[in-house]
């Protein structure tokens, strides 16, 4: 039988006190019999026991169904075995007797109002010392944008800040030597033949080189045309 958690809680209370749960009144109207089953045209009351501690309605009746899962009751006797007590064939909802509506309906305004409010709640901290911190309990975001800035810069290669600027005429002569013995270099290749940092590199380029953006030297430093000339000159003489 399914049954209200409300009468539920008012039999599991008066369970071990041998009080009676609460009595069935089955009735059948003979006027109606015909040929129909005697237990479509049953009908069941029942009235509740009653509880002091439990306000709910008394009087309920029973709707009686057979659309059921097959179940069976079992028992265990005095020396352990198991017996089959019997088998469950109907299930009875229940539902307030229409003569109590009004006290079920009172009921639910009741429960509906309880769960609405909320009762406030006064907790004791220990080891207060009476400072008030506004900033405790919130998340300090400084370290972690901090790691985020550490982590999106570029890395800087340890070959790269060992590298020592040497004199910038010493450096241009290495320059044109280096571009006597071919016409085009790329800035990698540069850096690696003369093992300075590769901004000096580029500052003097901007000077004495050109580079190319596109064509088959695309992506390559090459001395402006002046320059051409006189390491020309030089090789001449």
């Amino acid at each position: 039988m399914k049954c209200p958690l409300i009468i539920g809680q008012a039999w599991k209370e008066i369970s071990d006190s041998g009080q009676p749960l609460a009595k069935i009144t089955v009735s059948v109207d003979p006027c109606k019999a015909d040929d129909q089953p005697i237990f479509i045209l049953m009908q069941f009351m029942m009235e509740v026991a009653a509880n002091g501690s439990v306000t709910a309605p008394k009087s309920y009746s029973l709707n009686m169904s057979s659309e059921i899962i097959p179940m069976y009751i079992f028992s265990e006797t005095s020396d352990g075995k198991v017996a089959v007590d019997g088998k469950v064939e109907h299930k009875f909802d229940m539902k307030p007797h229409t003569q109590n509506i009004d006290d079920y309906r009172r009921l639910c305004r009741e429960r509906t109002n309880k769960s609405n409010f909320k009762a406030r709640q006064v907790q004791v901290i220990d080891n207060d010392r009476g400072g008030y911190n506004p900033m405790q309990g919130m998340m300090d975001f400084s370290s972690i944008l901090s790691k985020d800035k550490k982590g999106s810069a570029a890395p800087v290669k340890a070959q790269e800040m060992k590298r020592t600027r040497m004199d910038r005429g010493e450096l241009e002569n290495i320059l044109f030597k280096l571009f006597e013995r071919q016409p085009n270099w790329t800035l990698k290749q540069l850096v690696t033949e003369t093992d300075q940092p590769q901004q000096f590199i580029k500052e003097i380029l901007n000077d004495l080189g050109l580079y190319n953006k596109r064509g088959t030297n695309q992506g390559t430093y090459e001395l402006k045309p002046e320059y051409k000339k006189s390491t020309e000159d030089m090789e001449g003489e």
